[in-house]
């Protein structure tokens, strides 16, 4: 089984690679914030649980989340792998999710991280604001989000380097030129 995962700041393109990633190698997508949604919309106990905490405006604690992927991967034990994507965001997830995968007997394989450039991204959650009409993608929210990936993410970079699985990907330039650079990684990996 093949297990990805794709970090990188806000803007950096983690949702589009993600995609293309799905096609192109057959893996699951797993978003946690879509996960959590499906938990609270079918009821279950997990979500009813991680329901109470958001309504409050809080975080869902790990072990929640940690608890919904393990269904997740005992339900899709079928699947070629699974490419997460905005989980882990710190170091104590990623030691979670490595727990976790262990007991299924597998492990993170790859972990794809976009590098761009500060002022790029804030280009481009400007420009994505503008079109979407979302209320965060202003400067002021946008630097806020950055500090919080330096602050708490950008640390996974260290963590995930030491297990010799990181691999820095430029996230500039044409979406496919991109994803050939994340495609040959890859593929280093699984011939």
């Amino acid at each position: 089984m093949l297990n990805i995962v794709i970090f990188g700041a806000p803007g950096s393109g983690k949702g589009t690679q993600s995609e293309k990633l799905v096609q192109r190698y057959g893996l699951h997508h797993v978003s946690t914030g879509e996960i959590l949604r499906e938990e609270i919309a079918s009821g279950t106990d997990l979500g009813n649980l991680a329901d109470a905490y958001m309504s409050k405006g809080e975080l869902v604690p790990d072990c929640i989340v940690i608890e919904m992927l393990d269904g997740l991967i005992r339900k899709n034990s079928h699947v070629k792998g699974f490419i997460f994507d905005g989980f882990p965001r710190t170091v104590p997830q990623g030691e979670a999710l490595s727990r976790m995968l262990s007991k299924h007997g597998e492990d993170v394989n790859l972990v794809i991280s976009l590098e761009v450039a500060d002022e790029e991204l804030i280009d481009r959650l400007l420009k994505r604001g503008q079109i979407s009409g979302r209320s965060d993608d202003n400067r002021e929210t946008i630097e806020a989000r950055l500090q919080v990936y330096y602050r708490q993410t950008s640390p996974l970079k260290d963590f995930y380097r030491e297990r010799g699985v990181l691999r820095e990907i430029m996230g500039v330039g044409t979406i496919d030129e991109i994803f050939i650079a994340i495609e040959k990684e890859i593929d280093r990996l699984i011939t």
